[in-house]
């Protein structure tokens, strides 16, 4: 059994990539099998930030800080917040997926289309992987996201919002900011996908680069680009910013509709917003704006 001081982030990264690469789940699950996912971008972050907190006062009191959900569901091995790291990772879109996307207009790609759901079942497991992994080196731990009491919140500020947001805890380990269209914008873009585990370790937190929650997003940082706009096909998105409401009765109705026609795929995609923008594979610099 690992004691805390040998779970490092060098060892927490090789669970992650060790799975991607061997697990037979990281498939697209079409014809040629291809693989859903490459590698990940993975950091950390302390349960004790303040940032958790500000969360919670901005997003809503029902948003969990890594003290909560860890004590909810890991009373048998009592810790505080300080006691606990907040493991995130981001599993970056292919290219081939990007491109794909890059050419639709109205409806997902299909490629795109798998990825959301087959690649996010692969993101399930990689969270029950990481958990599990920990919990047997002895060391508690809990995937937010998969805990039986997750919900989405109706909320009277955002339409609505979640007891946990992957995106705002990769945000809190330094790995993205938020753009206009609420997608985080990492060192690899804003198409992908987000996971993260709260353990009962200790690993040094990455720190944040940046200052301001939409630093990567031009246009916050300098009044230009705004291109994912015209790439919404129901105009959820505006120099305002993004319609949750519009856009979420889009695509669970129409995008279902479409999916299960053309792909026999029985849920939803969109991800026009994360495709054909500057900020698809990379921070994007000033002139691509």
């Amino acid at each position: 059994m690992k004691s805390n001081a040998e779970i490092t982030a060098d060892w927490i990264k090789g669970l992650i990539h060790d799975f991607i690469a061997g697990s037979p789940l990281n498939t697209m699950r079409n014809q040629a099998e291809e693989r859903a996912w490459d590698d990940a971008l993975v950091a950390f972050a302390s349960g004790a930030d303040p940032i958790w907190q500000q969360y919670k006062e901005f997003i809503g009191p029902f948003h969990w800080t890594p003290w909560e959900v860890y004590s909810q569901h890991c009373p048998g091995e009592p810790a505080g917040a300080g006691e606990l790291t907040v493991i995130s990772w981001v599993l970056p879109q292919r290219e081939a997926v990007r491109r794909a996307n890059r050419r639709a207009r109205r409806y997902p790609a299909e490629e795109w289309a798998r990825i959301r759901v087959y690649g996010e079942e692969f993101n399930a497991a990689l969270r029950r992987h990481v958990a599990d992994s920990l919990q047997r080196a002895g060391h508690a731990a809990v995937a937010p996201m998969l805990a039986s009491n997750w919900s989405v919140v109706k909320s009277q500020r955002f339409s609505y919002a979640s007891s946990w947001s992957e995106r705002h805890a990769a945000h809190a380990a330094g790995l993205g900011t938020f753009g206009l269209c609420d997608g985080l914008i990492t060192a690899r873009g804003k198409a992908m996908r987000v996971g993260s585990v709260v353990a009962k370790i200790t690993i040094q937190p990455t720190p944040r680069p940046y200052n301001d929650h939409r630093a990567y997003c031009l246009f916050f940082a300098d009044g230009t680009c705004g291109k994912c706009i015209p790439r919404c096909p129901v105009k959820a998105l505006s120099a305002q910013g993004h319609d949750k409401r519009r856009c979420q009765e889009y695509t669970e109705r129409a995008m279902n509709r479409y999916m299960k026609e053309a792909y026999g795929i029985d849920n939803y995609a969109c991800g026009l917003c994360q495709a054909g923008v500057p900020c698809a594979g990379h921070v994007p610099a000033p002139e691509e704006g």
